[in-house]
């Protein structure tokens, strides 16, 4: 996938069928905008595109992003899209309806074909709308594709509903709404040495920035991917009540890799969340919290060796 980062022409002599929309979470919903972008290429010889953007440096998505940056590319990538404009948000918010038809969708794409949902606005305070859309779209050639809502629970599936189950620990329902397990991919960085020192299970420490959201403290079933190999996991996210003594202790994110031993600092492994376990609590020994880490290592572990022979 070719992603650019400002607003230019994309490479290639191909028209393009353009999806549109930010795309936070790369969830069910945007997975059909996206698809329905690629499969009308792939019928009709154009280039399968997308048209997000960056938010501005000191802005953040309300919630937190569900999604890292390049686990946001490699999704939209794995779903057949080939050309990415992704500009910063700056550099097109003040153009008006006419002028992002004309400077995004000709100018950059040369579109024949664009893709959204019914809710997708445009132009400078959001001027446009779909209906606009057909309008300005039609004399130009550019035929406007409108994708239904994604449906999960009788309910139209978002971002925000997404973000409301990892943040309340229904770890099912937010990646039956993803369309595929939430996954982090933050870096790997050093920690206290309590797992290897004092309870005998070293762990993979990657900490949430603060402009990510961060799902509900718990033990969580996961499995993370080393050396192009997926290995079963057991992750804990919250603040560590058994060994760290202070209310305002922050928040970890652990991850203990039963059959796995090397030198991951410098990395930033994916780590899939596939299921949530329990919540994090306060025990009275050492002893009583490895062996739940241990416990949940050796679940994940049946866990994923059911799901290979299914």
């Amino acid at each position: 996938m070719q992603i650019y980062h400002t607003m230019t022409p994309v490479s290639g002599a191909k028209s393009c069928a353009v999806a549109l929309g930010y795309f936070d979470g790369v969830h069910c919903g945007h997975r059909m905008v996206l698809g329905s972008a690629v499969r009308y290429a792939s019928e009709n010889g154009l280039a399968p595109a997308a048209f997000t953007f960056e938010l501005p440096g000191n802005q953040t998505l309300k919630g937190g992003r569900i999604l890292s940056p390049v686990q946001k590319h490699a999704r939209i990538q794995s779903l057949g899209v080939e050309q990415y404009l992704e500009p910063p948000f700056e550099a097109f918010r003040e153009l008006s309806p006419e002028d992002f038809v004309q400077k995004v969708l000709v100018e950059c794409f040369r579109a024949k074909a664009v893709f959204c949902g019914n809710n997708f606005t445009f132009g400078a305070r959001a001027a446009g709308n779909v209906e606009m859309l057909h309008t300005l779209c039609e004399p130009l050639g550019i035929s406007v594709h409108i994708v239904p809502m994604a449906q999960y629970g009788a309910q139209a599936v978002s971002s925000t509903r997404i973000r409301a189950a990892l943040e309340e620990g229904r770890l099912d329902d937010a990646n039956a709404m993803l369309g595929a397990p939430y996954a982090i991919d933050w870096p790997v960085t050093h920690g206290k040495g309590i797992g290897t020192s004092r309870l005998g299970t070293p762990t993979v420490n990657q900490n949430y920035p603060p402009d990510a959201l961060q799902p509900c403290a718990g033990v969580y079933l996961t499995r993370i991917r080393i050396q192009d190999r997926w290995w079963p996991a057991a992750t804990g996210i919250g603040r560590r009540p058994t060994v760290d003594d202070s209310a305002n202790a922050a928040v970890t994110c652990e991850t203990y890799v039963p059959d796995f031993a090397g030198d991951l600092y410098g990395t930033a492994p994916v780590l899939e969340f596939h299921r949530y376990l329990c919540p994090v609590r306060r025990f009275r020994t050492l002893e009583e919290l490895s062996a739940l880490i241990r416990r949940a290592a050796e679940e994940s572990k049946a866990y994923f060796a059911a799901q290979t022979v299914k």
